[in-house]
């Protein structure tokens, strides 16, 4: 079918951090290029977007740092607000959930399912902190994996072993917040049951939406198959929209059902103060012409295709989405992004960092793009591409052509002659590009896109390598004429392909080219530029990136690994559970061993054993030699040379590797299983007993 008009709307991110080059890889620069394309061939098109800011990781973030909730979703929104709009994510409205508009128009729609009967109600046991008297979501709960005992497992998933957990699977449950035990209470909400849809959404995404991306086809029908269960719709929390009900104070509506209502709001909010730009807000929600589409990550599939279209097909009057390309996601060097180990390349500091190359962001994340599978970003990769393609290949063209037109041309597009069989060859090249263009962009494949674009550039950079004007102006001005012209019209049709890409560098070219706006139409052309045309002031259309700002960047990512691993052996030994008390003994038995001080004056790896240490030891007599099996837990054995330790002195001689130990070497078991030589804490006389 064909729409008038086309509503995008692209997930709303958390108001607890920045944005990071996984959302806009994921979510951003392909609706932005999507957007863009759309304009540019005259449709009329809506780009809806947002800030998400009720819900648990605010309020974790405002604990943190000891300011109210609120204060946190002001300085975010700003944040990923201005961070956006320096990018070019050109968003007709950025609005906020927690505004008055939203709170009363997601108030009024939970009302109306409520009033019409859609809702179930239920009562279920739930974690509770007794002593902070409140509900515990997934993200607060912590405790021990039951698959892999690793300690501060959350209540959704294991990072150490990746499994996935429900809160119930966990082994002593505590409140990550606090570090209090947890209890189960019962408490009632209301649920919407997804599985009353289930014959509905089988027939409308299996039957009827097979076009979808696989990934995107493939997690909805794995959540069809295992069956739809109810879903909570409220949830027991002190931050978000109350649950306009009597009853239910201290209850509000849970954030996966109040943050989609947003796209209506905000473009609700748009339309009533622009209605004569934007017209009415219900036009473009409930008006079977216009094509709704949703860019979101993976993580949101369920969500944008499964559970909020179940809550507008139970209020009855809202169009569906045609279309959800979700990507997959980016990781950053080889390790999964993450914002609370700041795993991250933040895009506000990308944007102070890199100064004026808020493209070349864009071209990277788009030719990485995590389509159909995880992708990885590396800062070398990052440089290569600048530096090998947007410089090399279409910088380097775009430069050659303007400057020897400046040259041998005072500045103006020469005439062309009659064209040669290679400038023919060239031309066919490319004369399909507007059709190439449109045919992958109207599926969502924007890498392939991309790739269209580029390889114009690369016919240009090859035609003029080829042709030398630079050598053939000595003997053929009229040849060289020609030569020039065609590189131009070339230059001004890359104005074009790449305007949903990158604009801020199309805009610049065109510029340079002295041209006036976009036609999209004009793409494939090669009368953009008349004869006699001046062009504009001629500059690098883009800068090479040198070695020290990617290190930069690099020694950054280094700082952050180190502190996070320095962070999760502080969390593992504070989760450390001591070993069980062995059976009991007396004081008798204590006595009978014979604990003393000794200082270390060597310790070397013993030949030919992978755990064994040699100690050579002060033990304020003769001295001795006992050999320990930590070596694995001190790969630097000289470290210990100069320190007091403590050591059993009465043990019988055994001969080891054929050397005689006498004694023992006193260790602790650390969280990670590595041994830990006891020292004292003050000097003490070598030879001098522990009791």
């Amino acid at each position: 079918m064909s729409f008038k008009r086309t509503l995008v709307t692209s997930a709303l991110p958390y108001a607890n951090g920045p944005v990071h080059i996984g959302h806009l890889a994921g979510v951003y620069v392909p609706a932005d290029i999507y957007v863009r394309y759309l304009r540019l061939r005259g449709q009329e098109v809506l780009f809806v977007g947002g800030s998400d800011e009720h819900g648990v990781p605010v309020t974790i973030r405002a604990r943190k740092e000891g300011i109210t909730t609120q204060q946190v979703v002001d300085r975010y929104h700003t944040l990923i607000k201005d961070s956006f709009e320096r990018f070019g994510i050109s968003f007709d409205v950025y609005s906020r959930t927690s505004g008055a508009i939203h709170h009363q128009f997601a108030s009024d729609y939970f009302r109306k399912l409520y009033d019409t009967g859609k809702f179930v109600e239920q009562t279920t046991e739930q974690f509770f902190d007794p002593e902070t008297n409140e509900f515990l979501t997934d993200r607060n709960i912590r405790g021990e994996c039951p698959r892999c005992h690793a300690q501060g497992a959350y209540g959704g998933q294991c990072e150490k072993c990746g499994a996935t957990l429900s809160p119930d699977e966990l082994i002593n449950p505590y409140n990550a917040i606090n570090g209090n035990p947890l209890q189960k209470k019962a408490t009632s909400h209301w649920y919407l049951p997804l599985d009353q849809y289930q014959s509905w959404l089988e027939n409308w995404i299996l039957e009827n939406h097979k076009e979808w991306r696989s990934n995107v086809y493939g997690q909805c029908k794995s959540w069809l198959d295992s069956g739809l269960k109810p879903r909570a719709v409220t949830r027991d929390l002190n931050w978000g929209i109350p649950v306009p009900v009597e009853g239910a104070e201290g209850k509000v509506l849970y954030v996966w059902f109040d943050a989609p209502i947003g796209y209506i709001s905000n473009t609700k909010e748009l339309c009533d103060a622009q209605p004569d730009k934007y017209g009415q807000w219900e036009t473009w929600w409930k008006d079977p012409e216009t094509r709704l589409i949703h860019f979101i990550g993976k993580d949101n599939i369920v969500f944008h295709c499964i559970v909020f279209p179940s809550m507008l097909k139970a209020e009855g009057s809202y169009i569906l989405p045609d279309n959800v390309p979700s990507n997959e996601f980016l990781n950053l060097e080889g390790d999964k992004i993450s914002t609370s180990r700041n795993w991250a390349v933040w895009l506000n500091e990308y944007l102070d960092d890199f100064p004026g190359k808020q493209d070349v962001l864009r071209y990277v994340l788009t030719a990485n793009a995590p389509e159909t599978k995880d992708n990885d970003f590396t800062w070398a990769d990052f440089q290569a591409r600048n530096n090998n393609e947007l410089v090399a290949i279409y910088g380097n063209f775009v430069n050659r052509a303007l400057v020897l037109t400046q040259k041998y041309f005072e500045g103006k597009v020469p005439q062309a002659g009659e064209l040669t069989d290679y400038d023919r060859e060239t031309i066919a090249e490319f004369r399909n590009v507007k059709e190439e263009l449109e045919k992958l962009l109207d599926n969502f494949r924007f890498r392939d896109a991309q790739k269209e674009a580029m390889n114009l550039a690369r016919i240009g950079n090859k035609y003029l390598a080829d042709m030398e004007p630079w050598k053939l102006i000595k003997t053929d001005a009229a040849r060289t004429a020609t030569v020039l012209n065609l590189s131009l019209q070339i230059a001004a049709n890359l104005s074009i392909a790449f305007e949903p890409f990158l604009p801020f560098s199309s805009a610049k070219l065109r510029d340079m080219l002295g041209m006036k706006q976009v036609d999209w139409n004009r793409l494939g052309h090669l009368d953009l530029l008349p004869a006699e045309h001046t062009l504009g002031q001629v500059g690098l259309l883009f800068e090479k990136i040198e070695d020290a700002a990617i290190q930069g960047q690099l020694d950054r990512l280094a700082r952050i690994k180190a502190e996070n691993e320095a962070k999760a052996k502080e969390e593992e030994l504070r989760n450390c559970k001591p070993a069980e008390i062995k059976a009991s003994t007396s004081i008798e038995e204590f006595d009978k061993m014979d604990i003393r001080v000794a200082t270390v004056l060597n310790c070397q790896p013993v030949k030919k054993s992978e755990r064994l240490l040699q100690f050579t030891l002060d033990d304020g007599m003769s001295g001795r030699t006992i050999l320990s099996g930590i070596a694995q837990s001190y790969p630097d054995p000289s470290v210990l040379i100069g320190k007091q330790v403590l050591f059993i002195a009465n043990f019988p001689p055994r001969k080891m590797m054929g050397i005689e130990s006498q004694g023992m070497i006193l260790s602790a078991v650390n969280a990670d299983g590595k041994l830990v030589v006891t020292t004292v804490s003050a000097p003490v006389k070598n030879g001098c007993q522990v009791g």
